[in-house]
């Protein structure tokens, strides 16, 4: 472990916040700590962090409100959340609004430091291997759940859109022909104009761009296809 990575760690126990961030700084971590959600917000989107642990139960607003407004506030960083609730539907809350991964209290701490490392790995290199989720910006995919969100919100997508969107993940960085992709997406059989492929990019842009016009995300390169910017 190497002492670049930085976690904020958003919890208001006292002794448990003393326990994790010996540990942590023990482990190579730099810890900065919030014990409710003002703070956790401010330093969220104010400072540059790896990786961010945010308790559940919060004076106050509590952290399905913080990971959600991060969220809506295009934050990328991966959101591991710490929770004493032993409900499934807890869980798939805090999933649904953007958080990567949870850990139940009372854990073990190097079950903790695995699902870190884990986290870590994959937002570093969101493309290598089959990765659950890859963040673009402020478009975050869940491969495994086939969920799109762009800003915190889920955004409707057909069948036919997420296997196209799903391919430009699966290839990033690579210019993708028209008849490349009418044939992997679309399938041999099928037989689409080759407009059939833009009028399906111009929609996934309408929906995950900021502004459709000047695409960041899937990108045209003239006389040869498209490419997903990496």
């Amino acid at each position: 472990m190497t002492s670049e990575r930085r976690v904020l760690l958003v919890e208001d126990e006292p002794s448990l916040v003393r326990t994790l961030r010996d540990r942590l700084s023990s482990e190579g971590w730099q810890v900065a700590t919030a014990g409710e959600a003002e703070t956790a917000v401010a330093l969220a989107l104010g400072e540059p962090f790896d990786l961010i642990l945010l308790d559940v139960m919060l004076p106050g607003r509590d952290g399905f409100e913080v990971c959600r407004e991060l969220r809506q506030r295009g934050l990328g960083v991966p959101i591991l959340m710490l929770t004493a609730r032993s409900q499934v539907v807890d869980k798939i809350v805090g999933l649904r609004l953007g958080a990567d991964d949870y850990v139940t209290k009372p854990f073990d701490m190097m079950e903790l430091l695995a699902r870190m490392d884990a986290l870590l790995r994959r937002s570093r290199d969101p493309m290598s291997g089959s990765p659950d989720t890859v963040v673009l910006g402020e478009v975050r995919i869940d491969l495994r759940r086939s969920v799109v969100t762009r800003a915190g919100e889920e955004v409707s997508l057909s069948a036919l859109e997420f296997k196209l969107l799903r391919y430009l993940v699966e290839h990033p960085g690579e210019v993708l022909s028209r008849d490349r992709l009418l044939d992997d997406v679309w399938g041999y059989d099928a037989t689409p104009s080759t407009r059939t492929v833009d009028v399906h990019v111009a929609a996934l842009r309408s929906k995950l761009e900021r502004n459709p016009s000047h695409p960041e995300l899937i990108l045209t390169i003239h006389g040869r296809g498209y490419r997903l910017a990496r």
